[in-house]
């Protein structure tokens, strides 16, 4: 990559999920990057779909992202509707086709009863501790929302929004424009 496409690259986001007791809930930043420039302060990544029983959240390219959405979500059709079919399903393909390969971008997804990440890599992971996170700020976050979940009271959804605060207080790829959907399971 020459400087000048390494200036541009884009980064940013950090997505985290917490699942604890009967309720799962992700949140994700607003903020777009572009090199060192904060392009929007307020995108939405993260989506609530099939008509709120499902989750996602995503990290990287927003173009790409927008292709994993419709990607998943015709695996979700493909699939009957299964969370983990459809996450291996996709991965595979985001493994194997040539396009796709060229995405740059993880996902979280979640349901009732699991949390996954998935990456392209072909990866399909299912985190410890009812916590993940991905992104920029990803380590942060995913290390208060365990301590959150591990030694607080708090529902997965005000975890979630104190974990997204502490990410925001350390990486400067992450704001405080969070989108936040859960779950009851």
């Amino acid at each position: 990559m020459n400087s000048i496409q390494e200036s541009i690259k884009m980064r940013g986001t950090t997505i985290c999920c917490v699942r604890k007791k009967n309720q799962v809930a992700i949140a994700g930043d607003g903020q777009v990057t572009l090199g060192d420039t904060v392009i929007k302060h307020g995108a939405k990544k993260v989506r609530s779909i099939r008509d709120g029983s499902i989750l996602t959240g995503f990290a990287g390219s927003t173009a790409d992202a927008m292709n994993l959405f419709e990607k998943f979500e015709a695996k979700l059709d493909e699939h009957g509707g299964s969370l983990t079919r459809a996450a291996v399903g996709l991965a595979k393909d985001w493994r194997t086709d040539r396009y796709l390969r060229k995405l740059e971008a993880m996902m979280i997804v979640a349901d009732a009863e699991r949390t996954l990440i998935i990456s392209g890599n072909g990866d399909v992971l299912e985190p410890d501790e009812g916590v993940a996170a991905i992104g920029s700020g990803g380590a942060y976050a995913k290390s208060a929302a365990i301590a959150l979940v591990r030694h607080s009271d708090l529902n997965a959804r005000d975890s979630v929004s104190e974990a997204m605060k502490v990410a925001a207080d350390i990486c400067i790829y992450t704001n405080t424009s969070f989108t936040i959907e859960s779950l009851e399971s």
